[in-house]
C-alpha cells in the first residue's frame, strides 16, 4: 500500500474495507480522491481498474490502462487488459495481449482457454484445460471440467470428430447437458434425450435447495435444456412436439439472446414455406443485438441462409439475392448461397442463367463440384434434356461407379431408348468393380442386373458372358444356369445342350407338392376340373323332394306406357337416329322463312292450312269416322334433344331435381 499522510491513509482504509464488502462503487470514489492527491500512484491506478471492471465499466478501465501505459507495466495489468478486451468482444486483441505476457499463471491460462474457445480453436483449447486440470488443485476444478466438456461437445458438433472418452463425471446438470450435446453431434439421439432428461432433473434438484429461487427462475434456467430437447425431437421427425416446446421457450422470453435466436431459427426451419407470417416474426429475434458474439460461426451462417430462403419463399427476390451474395462473399467456397441464387432464378423461369451460374461455380471450386453437378443434372432433366443430364452425371468422378448413379444413368438412357449407352454404363461399372472389388456383393449384383437388362432387351448373346460369370461364382445356382441355357438356346444350341447336363434330375427337384391341394387353396385363381370316372352304365339317380331346388320366379320387365303388342318393333331402333336408313336430316331455316309473312296477328302456318291447293294433295290430318282414336305408333324413338353448350366461363352443373314420391332422382 502506498504511504501517505493521515487523510490518504484513511482513504486507503476505506478502499480496503469497501473491497472486502464488495462495495466497489464507494471504493472507486475513495480511489479517485487518492489519485487527486497523486495521479501517478500505481497502486491506486490498479485499484481503480479493478473497481471499474467489477462495476462493468470495461471501456473506462481500458481507457485508464491505455492512458497510463508508462506507469502501468504489461506484466502488472496484462490480465485486466486482456479480460476487458475479451468482455468487449475484441477477442483477437485479447489473444495478442495474453500471448505478450511472459509469465503464465493459472488465471491467465483460464482466460486463454476462454479466448481460444470463442475463436473456435478447439484443439488448443482442449490442451489448455487438460493442463489446468492436471496441474491445479482448488475449488474451481468442477468449473474447469465443465468447460472441457463444452470443448469436447463443440468438437463433436461443429468439426464432426469422434471425441475421446475423458472420463468426465456427470455430477452437475451443466456436465450432463454438455454430454448430451456431444451425443447429438454423434447422431445418438435417444441417448442424448435421456441425458437431457437427467440434466433437467439435476437442475431442478440443485435449484430446489435455494429458497430464494422462484418457479420463473427455474423455468428460465431450464429453457436451454428444453430447447435442446426440442431440437432432438425435430431430428427424430417429431416436429409437432418440437414446435410446441420451442414456442414454450419463446414465451418465457429468456435473457440469453443466443438461445432466443437459435430457437427462433429452428421454428423457421419447421415452418419452411408454410406459416410465413409467423416466420417473419421469428426472424426479428435472430437480429437481436449481440447475437453474433453468442453463437458459433456455423450457427450464424445457418441463420443467414434461412433468412435468404424465407425471402425467396415470400417472393422478395432482391432481398434474397442480397443475402445470398453476402453469404457468398463471406465464404466463397460454400455451395449453399449459390444454390439459393439458382433456386431464385428457377422461380423466375431463368433456367439457362441458373445452369451457367452452376457451371461457373463448379469450375472455380472443384472440391464442391459433385453436389453442384447433381443440381445441374436435375435442371437438365426438368427441361427435358435427359442426354445432357447423363453426361453431367458421368463427369462426377466421386459418384461415377456408385450403384445409385448406375441405376439413375441406366433408367435415363432407357427412357431415351438408348440401350447401347445403358449397356455400356453397366460394362464400365463391372470392369471397375472387377478390378477393385472382385467377387464382392456389389460386383455380382451389377453383373446380374446387367444380364437381366440384356435379356429383357433381346441382347442374349451379350448376356451369356455375364450369366456364365455368375454361374462360375456359384455352380449351385440353378436359376442362373437356367437363364444361361435359355440364352444359349437361341445363340449356340450345342453349348446349351452341354450346359443342360448340369441341371439336376427331376427326382432331386421334386418338392412333394400336392397339386390338388394347391389348386384348391384360397389363393388359387384357376381350379382344374376332374373328369368323371365311368365305371359302368349308371342309371340316373332319382331326385327326392329334398334334392329339388326351388326355382326363383323371374319378374316380368316393365313395358313402355305407349307399347302396342300388335305392332312390330323398328329393327333399327338400337341405332342412333343419324345412322338410320329413313333419317333425312333436320330442316334448317324453316322458321326464318316464315317470319314477317302474313297479316298481323296470324302465322304463316295457319295460312298454309287454309290454302286449298296444298290441302288437296296432302293426306287428311283428322281421323275418319269409325277409325278409333288418332294415336301414332310408338315404334319410332324420337331424337334426343341436346342442350346448348354453356360458355367456358359459365359451365357449371345445374342442381338436379329430385323426383317427388320416388326413390331416385330424374
Amino acid at each position: 500500500m502506498a504511504s501517505g499522510s493521515g487523510p490518504v491513509s484513511a482513504l486507503w482504509t476505506e478502499v480496503n474495507r469497501c473491497g472486502q464488502n464488495g462495495d466497489f462503487t464507494r471504493a472507486l470514489k475513495a480511489v479517485n480522491k487518492i489519485l487527486h492527491e497523486n495521479k501517478d500512484d500505481v497502486t491506486a491506478l490498479h485499484c481503480k481498474i479493478v473497481c471499474l471492471i467489477q462495476n462493468g465499466g470495461f471501456k473506462e478501465a481500458l481507457n485508464v490502462m491505455n492512458t497510463h501505459t508508462r506507469s502501468l507495466p504489461s506484466d502488472l495489468i496484462g490480465f485486466e487488459k486482456a479480460y476487458c478486451e475479451y468482455r468487449l468482444n475484441r477477442v483477437e486483441n485479447a489473444l495478442k495481449t495474453l500471448q505478450g505476457i511472459p509469465e503464465q499463471t493459472d488465471k491467465l491460462k483460464e482466460l486463454y482457454g476462454q479466448v481460444l474457445y470463442r475463436l473456435e480453436r478447439y484443439d488448443e483449447c482442449e490442451a489448455v484445460y487438460k493442463d489446468l486440470i492436471r496441474n491445479s488443485q482448488d475449488e474451481y476444478e468442477e468449473e474447469r471440467k465443465t468447460n472441457l466438456s463444452a470443448v469436447v461437445a463443440a468438437q463433436s458438433t461443429w468439426e464432426n470428430t469422434l471425441p475421446e472418452d475423458l472420463g468426465l463425471p456427470e455430477s452437475s446438470y451443466e456436465l450432463c447437458y454438455n454430454a448430451a450435446c456431444c451425443l447429438i453431434g454423434q447422431g445418438q439421439l435417444n441417448q442424448a434425450m435421456q441425458k437431457l432428461q437427467k440434466a433437467e432433473e439435476l437442475c431442478r434438484m440443485s435449484l430446489a435447495e435455494d429458497s430464494d429461487v422462484t418457479e420463473e427462475d427455474v423455468d428460465a434456467e431450464l429453457a436451454i435444456i428444453h430447447s435442446q430437447m426440442a431440437y432432438v425431437m425435430q431430428l427424430q421427425g417429431r416436429t409437432e412436439d418440437a414446435l410446441q416446446l420451442y414456442n414454450q421457450v419463446i414465451k418465457l422470453k429468456p435473457t440469453d439472446v443466443g438461445l432466443l435466436a437459435v430457437t427462433a431459427n429452428n421454428i423457421i426451419t419447421i415452418n419452411k414455406d408454410q406459416n410465413v407470417f409467423d416466420s417473419k416474426k421469428k426472424v426479428k429475434l435472430t437480429n437481436a443485438e449481440g447475437v453474433e458474439h453468442k453463437l458459433a460461426r456455423k450457427q450464424l451462417q445457418a441463420i443467414e441462409i434461412n433468412k435468404a430462403l424465407l425471402a425467396m419463399y415470400t417472393n422478395q427476390a432482391d432481398q434474397c439475392n442480397k443475402l445470398s451474395a453476402s453469404l457468398q462473399a463471406q465464404n466463397p467456397s460454400h455451395p449453399r448461397p449459390v444454390l439459393i441464387q439458382v433456386a431464385q432464378l428457377c422461380r423466375e423461369k431463368q433456367h439457362s442463367k441458373a445452369i451457367e451460374l452452376l457451371q461457373r461455380f463448379s469450375d472455380q471450386h472443384p472440391e464442391s463440384a459433385s453436389g453442384i453437378k447433381l443440381t445441374m443434372a436435375q435442371l437438365y432433366v426438368t427441361q427435358g434434356h435427359v442426354t445432357k443430364a447423363c453426361d453431367i452425371l458421368k463427369s462426377i468422378e466421386e459418384f461415377k461407379y456408385k450403384p445409385g448413379m448406375i441405376s439413375a444413368l441406366v433408367t435415363m438412357y432407357t427412357h431415351e431408348e438408348d440401350i447401347d449407352s445403358a449397356i455400356d454404363t453397366f460394362s464400365q461399372a463391372i470392369q471397375y468393380y472387377q478390378k477393385e472389388q472382385t467377387g464382392s456383393a456389389i460386383h455380382l449384383s451389377l453383373v446380374r442386373e446387367a444380364a437381366n437388362y440384356k435379356l429383357k432387351y433381346g441382347r442374349k448373346k451379350e448376356a451369356t458372358s455375364d450369366l456364365e460369370q455368375l454361374w462360375k461364382q456359384n455352380t449351385n445356382d440353378i436359376r442362373t444356369l437356367a437363364q444361361l441355357i435359355s440364352a444359349y438356346s437361341l445363340v449356340d444350341q450345342e453349348k446349351a445342350k452341354a450346359l443342360s447336363k448340369h441341371l439336376p434330375s427331376p427326382e432331386t427337384m421334386s418338392f412333394n407338392v400336392d397339386v390338388d391341394e394347391l389348386e384348391n387353396s384360397h389363393g388359387a385363381t384357376y381350379i382344374r376340373k376332374k373328369a368323371a370316372k365311368v365305371v359302368g352304365e349308371s342309371q340316373p339317380k332319382e331326385q327326392g323332394p329334398e334334392d329339388v331346388k326351388k326355382k326363383k320366379k323371374k319378374k316380368k320387365g316393365k313395358l313402355p306406357k305407349n307399347y302396342e303388342p300388335n305392332s312390330s318393333p323398328d329393327p333399327e331402333r338400337w341405332l342412333p337416329m343419324r345412322e338410320r336408313s329413313y333419317y333425312r336430316g333436320k330442316k334448317k331455316g324453316k322458321k326464318k322463312e316464315q317470319v314477317g309473312r302474313g297479316t298481323q296477328g296470324t302465322t304463316s302456318g295457319a295460312s298454309a292450312e287454309l290454302d286449298a291447293s296444298k290441302t288437296a294433295s296432302s293426306p287428311p290430318t283428322s281421323p275418319r269416322p269409325g277409325s278409333g282414336s288418332g294415336s301414332v305408333s310408338s315404334n319410332v324413338v324420337p331424337p334426343r334433344q341436346q342442350k346448348p353448350t354453356a360458355p367456358a366461363a359459365a359451365r357449371k352443373k345445374a342442381p338436379q331435381k329430385k323426383k317427388k314420391g320416388g326413390k331416385g332422382g330424374w
